[in-house]
């Protein structure tokens, strides 16, 4: 059996440079790859390409990166509750393609499973489907979309092995399982690493095959993006 092992997120993104493309997992601050992000931030790598479901706040996470002005283009399905990310993309200084969220998860799973493209009614007869070819499927149109090419991927699960097989937790499952295997090169950040033969076979989300480096992570902070409350009676 490979061990997939590396010895922290430094590590981990090596051979990460300027003008990649990522994936990054994680749906606002659910389940996102903090150490991994953390380790490209200190990095100083620049003009990146990522694909996320959105770059989550100002002050954590992807908003890390937009700050420091490392990421060069944003594909999202939305801002998010990013300041900074409206602000660089209103001002030009953030190219950003917006892409329907379901898309955008399929576009993944399809580099995932090795699909070059597809069709899909969402988005026909908006700004999403300008310039791409169109056809009709039981009377209804559909636009053709290409799967996602990224340089690494990069996710985050809640067990792991030294093989690289994963467990995610509960609503951190997200755009972490499509993204898994669909980069050159997949990371895999964890909160639990464990021996071989210590996952039970029947809870395994993505098989070791999938994943080319894996490590666990450190101090996650796990972020609430909008803490909402019920006042005491």
């Amino acid at each position: 059996m490979i061990d997939k092992r590396v010895k922290n997120a430094k590590e981990a993104i090596e051979g990460i440079k300027d003008g990649m493309t990522l994936m990054l997992g994680g749906f606002g601050l659910c389940g996102i790859p903090e150490n991994s992000i953390n380790a490209l931030v200190e990095s100083d790598v620049k003009d990146l390409t990522c694909i996320s479901n959105n770059a989550g706040v100002d002050d954590f996470g992807l908003g890390l990166l937009l700050h420091k002005r490392q990421i060069k283009k944003m594909i999202s399905s939305y801002v998010g509750e990013n300041a900074e990310f409206e602000r660089q993309m209103l001002s030009g200084e953030l190219e950003v393609e917006l892409t329907p969220q379901g898309t955008l998860a399929e576009k993944c799973r399809a580099a995932q499973a090795g699909i070059p493209a597809f069709y899909t009614p969402a988005g026909f007869g908006t700004e999403v489907a300008e310039g791409k070819e169109v056809k009709d499927f039981k009377g209804k149109p559909h636009i053709l979309e290409y799967a996602y090419e990224a340089d690494f991927s990069i996710v985050k699960a809640w067990k792991g092995d030294h093989a690289g097989n994963l467990i995610f937790k509960g609503s951190a499952r997200n755009f972490n399982h499509p993204m898994a295997g669909a980069g050159k090169i997949t990371i895999a950040e964890v909160e639990e690493l464990v021996e071989p033969g210590a996952l039970d076979p029947n809870q395994i989300h993505i098989p070791g095959i999938m994943i080319q480096r894996i490590f666990q992570g450190e101090k996650f902070e796990k972020r609430i993006e909008q803490r909402t409350v019920r006042k005491r009676d």
